[in-house]
């Protein structure tokens, strides 16, 4: 075998050094270097030597090597011109990004027709510091003129990073879905080898902390600086560490703390002092943020040096974000001035909210809480108000979860129905801005999710999930639904007046509300309105935690001399529970129907089970303006076809459709080897009212998989947007499918909530475990009332009047 030239060792190197294979890059620059004399050709060996340093953990050595190999004699222009760029891609790393900025514009002067390949990889370089500059158009601009060579030249590789590096850019400009779109299409030919899918993966995990749903991107950021770790990478390591600490910043500031000071003992040990001065900075935001909080003229101090430090070194919306908190954080800061530019990041943009809001607090000036928190959620409603995603529409409320609780609390301190009532209802909204229009067809969407069951089936009793197939279906359903989802016609909030008026003689409507520090209720009817303070939110919390153990009990234990003991408990349980959330409520309004909206806190209370919503009938809605927006339209009607699904398993579940379908003078059943997801969503679309009873499944970290056994797998929560018409009425009759995941205070994501988003009017479900006899005799009788033309919530409440059973079932969405 023919002994490789210099000049084929380097081009491997090169493309091992792309790939991620430092290590063997330099074992192969070695060799390079022993075959060679030609000046030139040494040059670029020792530039590309510098490279694969920097990236593992010596920039020092990095830089003096490049150094030497810029001053050696008769060099050729072309090969400076390589060099250059590959200083300026030092000086990125290192963070010295003005400088970085003047090295690439040199090569890349030389390089444009001399090399066109050469000066696309300086580009891409050129790109990344742009975008840590801010200069969206101009790093969009390099990363696509270096796709187009790429693609010329036939290297999918290279092209599938440029493409990936347009997909971080939208991320940059706030397009999640441009974004996770770009890097998953860009990732199979860009994922060659464990590193270079860890880079990808890293940016990919940004998207999904910017889209709020940090389990996920802490969980892959974590598995990313493991492998940087065993690659012996330590900046990238510690770039992946300082992505965790800024994506813990948002919910566990103590932690977030630990591992910013991690990522800058890495990056001071690198020498690296611009990236340390940035993880400094998340450390100090956790220090300020957390619940002692710290003051006082030290810190102060230290937030100014390293603000300045960032503003040296480019990191100008950093350095706001620092002061802002600071500001934000401790009052000696109120005298302080800060300004926002236009162009800042929406991060720095709501936190200049924030800061407002809690000097306002600081001062006692509860209306300019409101109205700065209110401009800040606003400002961040015109972002995630483009969203049609349920998904993404919940997760993104994130970034305006601590607005939202400033402005509820003072609200609440004004002790005025009419602000209290629009504040509830603008928190709501924020993560339900508009209508979903029904995305298109995808028959691809429905193979991968027939693939997904598949895997479930064939790993029963382990996280199916972590299946890397799996792992990978999820992601692209994720980015189907993010993108085939578009926001229709935004809803404008209604006030209290208007609530008012078409409450009817009948109905009140019992806003819960929920500060993150307090509890309280409004009561409105069509004659009054009463503000009430709750019980403390901790309480309520206990109480949930060890209700939801005594009904699984009382599910389970149904016969025997425990049967007393379980219900005893339960019962006390109950009473406690209403004493502390519902009864004073109750107590203001005589009112029969009862309208309520209730924060994630209060998710999983089985309201019907409350002794003192006995001869009461209630809905839950997801707020009072999409219920009074429901009510609009024409009642609410069973006419049509009645379908029946009966997944395996379900003890009663064939009598439960049986007795139920008796009800109706039309109806179908699927059950056996007929009860199939296809077969269900056929079955849905052409009926009026489904009733599924299965076995359910939530999914915390995953709501859209959760979902409901049938036949060939789960019927997944995005299952439901392939189905063309959805049911106005939905009966799961399944444990757990009721229950939600809360996503930042006040959002709740789970079965009944997907459905309702998907077009259906109201869906009865629990909200935790039922007896199966329960279900059987329960809904059986309610279907009588719904055939009978009774509104749901109607025929449940006569259902459990006639039967005498007090379930956990309860209607979502506009009930009556």
């Amino acid at each position: 075998m023919a002994t490789r030239s210099a000049e084929d060792l380097h081009r491997l190197a090169v493309e091992l050094c792309i790939s991620g294979r430092y290590a063997r890059a330099l074992r192969v620059l070695a060799q390079a270097s022993g075959r060679t004399d030609d000046p030139d050709l040494l040059a670029r060996i020792e530039g590309t030597q510098a490279l694969a340093l920097q990236r593992t953990g010596s920039p020092a050595d990095a830089e003096r090597v490049l150094r030497a190999a810029l001053s050696a004699r008769g060099l050729t222009a072309h090969t400076r011109a390589i060099l250059r760029g590959q200083l300026g891609a030092l000086a990125m790393y290192g963070g010295r990004l003005d400088e970085a900025e003047r090295l690439f514009g040199e090569a890349i002067a030389s390089l444009d027709d001399a090399d066109p390949l050469a000066s696309a990889r300086v580009r891409m370089n050129r790109s990344l510091g742009r975008m840590q500059l801010r200069d969206l158009e101009g790093a969009a601009a390099d990363a696509e003129w270096a796709a187009a060579r790429f693609a010329a030249s036939g290297l999918a590789t290279d092209e599938a990073h440029a493409r990936h590096n347009l997909g971080y850019i939208a991320l940059l400009s706030g397009d999640l879905v441009t974004a996770l779109e770009a890097m998953l299409t860009a990732r199979p030919a860009a994922a060659t080898t464990p590193v270079a899918g860890a880079v990808g993966d890293m940016d990919r995990a940004e998207v999904l902390r910017e889209a709020g749903q940090t389990t996920e991107a802490e969980r892959l950021l974590e598995r990313v600086a493991g492998v940087f770790g065993s690659h012996r990478m330590p900046q990238s390591r510690a770039e992946a560490e300082f992505q965790l600490a800024r994506s813990l910043l948002t919910h566990d500031p103590a932690r977030a703390r630990k591992v910013a000071l991690a990522a800058s003992r890495r990056f001071q040990r690198l020498g690296n002092a611009a990236w340390a001065h940035r993880a400094d900075a998340i450390r100090l935001r956790a220090e300020l943020q957390s619940p002692r909080g710290v003051s006082g003229q030290e810190v102060a101090r230290r937030v100014e040096e390293v603000a300045v430090d960032l503003v040296r070194e480019g990191f100008r919306g950093e350095a706001t974000a620092l002061r802002f908190t600071a500001a934000a954080a401790d009052p000696s800061l109120d005298g302080r001035r800060l300004r926002v530019r236009d162009d800042a990041p929406l991060e720095v943009r709501l936190i200049a909210h924030e800061v407002k809001a809690a000097r306002a607090a600081r001062r006692g000036r509860r209306g300019e809480v409101r109205r700065h928190a209110a401009r800040g959620i606003d400002t961040l409603a015109s972002w995630t108000g483009t969203f049609g995603s349920l998904d993404l529409q919940t997760s993104a409320a994130m970034h305006g979860a601590r607005l939202m609780y400033a402005g509820l609390d003072a609200a609440l301190h004004s002790r005025d129905p009419e602000v209290a009532f629009a504040w509830a209802e603008r928190a709501r909204q924020l993560s339900q801005q508009s209508t979903p229009l029904r995305p298109p067809p995808d028959p691809q969407l429905a193979a991968e999710l027939a693939e997904l069951r598949t895997i479930r089936a064939e790993r029963p009793g382990i996280d199916w999930l972590d299946d890397p197939r799996a792992a990978e279906l999820r992601e692209r359903a994720r980015r189907r639904q993010w993108a085939g989802t578009r926001a229709g016609e935004a809803s404008e909030r209604v006030t209290l007046q208007t609530l008012r008026s078409v409450l009817g003689a009948d109905t009140a409507v019992l806003s819960f509300v929920y500060t993150g520090a307090a509890l309280a209720v409004l009561v409105s009817d069509s004659e009054h309105d009463s503000l009430i303070r709750l019980d403390d939110p901790a309480g309520v919390s206990l109480l949930l935690s060890g209700l939801r153990a005594d009904l699984d009990a009382a599910a389970a234990v149904r016969s025997g001399p425990m049967v007393s003991v379980v219900q005893a408990a339960l019962q006390t349980r109950l009473a406690e529970l209403g004493r502390g959330i519902l009864d004073p409520a109750l107590a203001r309004t005589d009112r029969r129907r009862l309208v309520l909206t209730v924060p994630g806190l209060l998710s999983g209370v089985p309201w019907g089970m409350l002794p003192s919503m006995e001869g009461r009938v209630f809905t839950t809605a997801t707020s009072a303006t999409r219920w009074v927006r429901a009510r609009s339209g024409p009642p609410v009607s069973t006419g049509g076809g009645t379908g029946f699904v009966v997944g395996p398993g379900v003890p009663r579940g064939e009598e439960e459709a049986t007795r139920a379908a008796s009800a109706w003078p039309w109806s179908a059943t699927l059950i056996g080897a007929d009860a199939t997801v296809r077969g269900a969503a056929v079955l849905a679309a052409s009926s009026s009212v489904l009733h599924v009873a299965a076995h359910g499944r939530h999914t915390a970290d995953n709501p859209m998989f959760s979902g409901l056994e049938l036949t060939d797998g789960v019927l997944f929560g995005y299952d439901i947007d392939l189905i063309p018409d959805v049911p106005r009425v939905v009966v799961l009759s399944a444990c757990e499918v009721g229950r939600s995941s809360v996503r930042w205070g006040e959002e709740a994501l789970g079965m009944a909530r997907i459905w309702l988003h998907g077009g259906a009017e109201s869906v009865i479900a629990a909200p935790v475990r039922v007896a199966d006899d329960d279900a059987c005799e329960l809904l059986a009788m309610m279907h009588e009332g719904l055939a009978a033309g009774g509104a749901p919530a109607e025929a449940l409440a006569a259902a459990g009047r006639r039967t005498g059973i007090r379930a956990p079932f309860q209607v979502y969405g506009r009930g009556f």
